[in-house]
């Protein structure tokens, strides 16, 4: 099941402004030992430990291929590749590395079963609290934490890895 939040969009201007939205909250994150030890209580013949040593092995090999430049594709899962984030030149030949690459992003497509129209279809939704209104002016949601701004990431998928 996954749980969601309501909150309050605090910024003063803009069309998104005091409006209301919906985040995706967890309430744990799986390491990758706790991964592994999860899939060996699936009817598996392999412990935990093994697992673990596949999966980190499959981890180093993602990671490689990812900065070879390659995509990964984990069927029904996702496909991981890299992003560059640029700044616009005037010209062609004001385009430089230094001056207008500003960072990369590791990108994460879902794929296959988990598309995210199946994701639509399959998934069921919970409130993980009802929401709080404040007792007093100037105090925020019941979370205690600063609502994002652009709560759908600006677009972007989050990380899966952070």
């Amino acid at each position: 099941m996954i749980r969601y939040k309501i909150y309050q969009n605090q910024q003063q201007k803009g069309l998104n402004a005091g409006k209301w939205f919906a985040r995706a909250v967890s309430d744990e994150t799986f390491d990758l030992a706790k991964l592994a030890e999860h899939m060996s209580k699936h009817n598996s013949p392999y412990s935990g430990g093994v697992i673990k040593g596949v999966l980190s092995d499959m981890v180093d090999c993602i990671k490689e291929l990812l900065l070879d430049g390659k995509c990964v594709k984990i069927d029904d899962l996702a496909i991981f590749g890299v992003g560059i984030r640029s700044k616009a030149a005037d010209t062609l030949e004001d385009f430089s590395l230094e001056k207008n690459i500003t960072g990369m992003r590791l990108k994460a497509r879902a794929t296959g079963n988990l598309s995210t129209t199946n994701l639509k279809l399959n998934s069921q939704l919970k409130q993980q609290a009802e929401y709080q209104k404040p007792t007093t002016a100037g105090e925020g949601s019941d979370s205690g934490d600063t609502p994002d701004p652009k709560p759908n990431g600006g677009g972007e998928a989050p990380d899966p890895a952070a």
